[in-house]
């Protein structure tokens, strides 16, 4: 047995990964360690790890073999050659990098990324899927090399980075206004930024969905069975403790949600949104304020969740799964939106249980932000020698018309959400999509009011989450912020942040 010390994130998320192989993960404020039962194998965990790559490892470790390659192609095209240099059958070569997502994705993609090459003679998209867990650190080494796609997925979060760097060429150029209308004002902010001070706003990526971090998830029957009423939710904080506490029953817990730092560092947000207004990180990253009233009532509103008695002291999955709700072990859970999916795919018998509400808010004001958006686009690579062509097939797939993106909101099952407005009411007028629970509810109470991820570095929320963590194990509330504010201040000032916040339109900073 060896044991390999990660980071709080790495280590979560290779519990989830490898579960199935009994790895071992002890994690806690001090420090976490990573075991191999078996042969010790190292494993690659130095990229960065989204919500995301936490849920893909879930849904990919039953269905794939460990050591297995997730890398996938369509068409000829060779792996690693420049991008755009080179030509199949006369055509100029697109290469199109995604990550590993659920398997109906991978075969929209591969279906409509045929579709396109079928439609015109001039360029011919070859389409690599690769795994989440290698994204970062492939990408990342061919671009260096001169040998990255010409378009890739990217995630909100990491646009201004990657514009701040010079990684990603402008849209407004390349795709035609009609279509860079079409995109709902408020997920344009999640995809324009400056590539300097003193530059004019752009939209560097053409977004493809959006996915709320946070929905409260529960079990219509368990309500009913503790004399509550399933039509009314809790809508304020001071009542979900409560609730939780009737809600336990036996071996079935009333809640379960984020109690650890790697979870709480993004799932967090929008309630940090809902109790201030903005987060603790100024906008333009010149300096941190984590110890405000409103972030002291945060921390001590998820202590009155872990020591309700109603929640487990340890969690029974990541945040972004939800399968303890679907194999009955809670009542209730606070996720993302795409455990719908999951609901579907894996435990098709308990979703009449199960309603969807928004996340309680501090005073019942459900028009407030609980839930920031997360979510994928495509860009184009600054480097790409076929960047019109690249916009060409961009806008096959998620601007033109409303057939290819329908289909892809229908294969999701309805459990991904539009960023256009056209498809909006495409979808809409949608018999399918009407009779559906949740996707109304979650668009019209959830989306509507949610607000963008925070762009500052991961670590500087990773600060703040360690200490609502603390607090909720005992630290009080004022001791863990303080540490905090010093800390975060610390990396800003390490690592010259003040100024250098590409996307200071999309951040709503203190």
């Amino acid at each position: 047995m060896v044991s390999l010390t990660r980071t709080r994130w790495e280590c979560f998320y290779a519990c989830n990964r490898f579960r199935k192989e009994s790895w071992q993960c002890r994690h806690g404020v001090e420090g976490l360690t990573l075991q191999s039962p078996s042969n010790g194998r190292p494993v690659d965990l130095r990229t960065a790890l989204t919500r995301r790559r936490v849920l893909q490892g879930i849904l990919l470790t039953a269905a794939v073999p460990l050591g297995t390659s997730l890398l996938t192609g369509c068409g000829s095209g060779t792996p690693g050659q420049p991008a755009g240099d080179g030509s199949s059958n006369g055509r100029k070569v697109i290469n199109f990098w995604s990550q590993q997502f659920e398997d109906w994705q991978s075969a929209w993609e591969k279906k409509h990324v045929a579709a396109f090459n079928a439609s015109q003679k001039k360029f011919q998209v070859n389409l690599q899927i690769v795994p989440a867990d290698a994204w970062a650190q492939k990408l990342k080494a061919a671009q260096a090399a001169g040998n990255g796609p010409d378009v890739y997925t990217i995630s909100y979060g990491n646009i201004g980075s990657a514009v701040s760097t010079g990684a990603l060429a402008p849209l407004n150029d390349l795709i035609k206004g009609q279509y860079l209308d079409d995109i709902d004002p408020s997920i344009a902010k999640f995809v324009s930024a400056k590539s300097s001070p003193s530059a004019s706003l752009k939209q560097y990526a053409y977004p493809w969905l959006v996915e709320p971090s946070t929905v409260m998830f529960y079990r219509k029957d368990l309500f009913q069975a503790a004399g509550l009423d399933p039509d009314k939710p809790p809508t304020r904080w001071d009542q979900l403790p409560d609730i939780a506490a009737k809600l336990k029953k036996g071996n079935v817990y009333g809640l379960g949600t984020a109690s650890v730092a790697a979870d709480l560092s993004w799932s967090s947000w929008g309630l940090q949104q809902n109790a201030a207004g903005h987060y603790p990180v100024k906008t333009d990253w010149s300096s941190a304020d984590p110890t405000i009233a409103p972030y002291q009532e945060l921390a001590n509103f998820y202590k009155s969740l872990y020591t309700s008695g109603g929640m487990p002291k340890q969690a029974l999955s990541a945040y972004a799964d939800g399968t303890p709700l679907g194999q009955g072990k809670l009542a209730m859970q606070i996720t993302g939106s795409w455990f719908i999916g999951l609901l579907r795919q894996q435990f098709p018998k308990m979703e009449d249980k199960i309603a969807a509400a928004p996340m309680v808010s501090i005073d019942g004001d459900q028009t407030r932000p609980t839930a920031t958006l997360g979510g994928w686009t495509l860009a184009i690579d600054a480097k790409s020698k076929v960047q019109e062509g690249a916009a060409d097939f961009i806008t096959y797939m998620l601007a033109s018309g409303d057939d290819v993106m329908m289909d892809y909101f229908k294969a999701s099952g309805w459990s991904k959400y539009a960023t256009r407005t056209s498809i909006v009411k495409a979808i809409d007028a949608d018999s399918s999509a009407q009779a559906d629970p949740f996707r109304k509810l979650i668009t019209d109470k959830i989306v509507k009011y949610g607000v963008p991820e925070a762009t500052y570095p991961i670590d500087l929320s990773t600060d703040m989450a360690t200490a609502i963590e603390k607090t909720m194990k005992g630290t009080s509330a004022d001791q863990a912020l303080a540490t905090a504010k010093q800390q975060m201040n610390q990396y800003i000032n390490n690592n010259k942040l003040v100024g250098t916040n590409t996307q200071s339109s999309v951040q709503s900073g203190s």
